[in-house]
């Protein structure tokens, strides 16, 4: 399960709003998580709370595959990004570090900054808990479930070793 506050964003949201080019130069996560969505919101990395939720529109993550990107929004505190459509390799790259992304594609439309929202990835539903309403999505198949619980793919394939040696 998880719950937190609703950041809202719009269509296209590349990975150089994410994390713009000029901070690629180091290489620490916590230090790339105070530039996280700046370039999109100046007040973000500010602003931002563990356990906060990203809602935002089509094609999350699109431009370079940077890893950094999804670092930068984990190490924010950021617990999941919802959104209609993400870049394929965003979407990949988010997992194999334990960030959950949810495919919803109503999200935008009924999803508001400041909602406090539920996730429950096993089951398909957000629930906002300020407006009393649910959604659903297509639940993250087991396998993609069982990488974000371990905390991400490296994670997740060091456990599957040691349990076969």
């Amino acid at each position: 399960m998880i719950q937190g506050r609703a950041w809202r964003f719009g269509d296209h949201i590349n990975t150089d709003l994410i994390i713009a080019g000029r901070y690629l130069d180091d290489y620490s996560p916590k230090n790339l998580a105070l530039h996280v969505m700046e370039d999109a919101d100046p007040e973000f990395p500010k602003k931002v709370r563990p356990g906060d939720i990203i809602v935002a529109g089509r094609n999350f993550g699109c431009g370079s595959s940077r890893e950094q990107a999804p670092l930068a929004i984990k190490y924010s505190g950021i617990s999941a990004i919802v959104a209609s459509s993400f870049a394929r390799i965003f979407y990949r790259n988010a997992i194999n570090i334990g960030l959950p992304v949810i495919v919803c594609p109503k999200a935008p439309t009924e999803l508001q900054a400041g909602d406090e929202l539920r996730i429950d990835l096993e089951k398909g539903e957000i629930m906002n808990l300020s407006k009393g309403s649910k959604l659903t999505f297509k639940p993250l198949p087991k396998s993609l479930r069982e990488i974000l619980d371990e905390g991400g793919l490296v994670p997740y394939t060091r456990r599957r070793m040691q349990g076969q040696g």
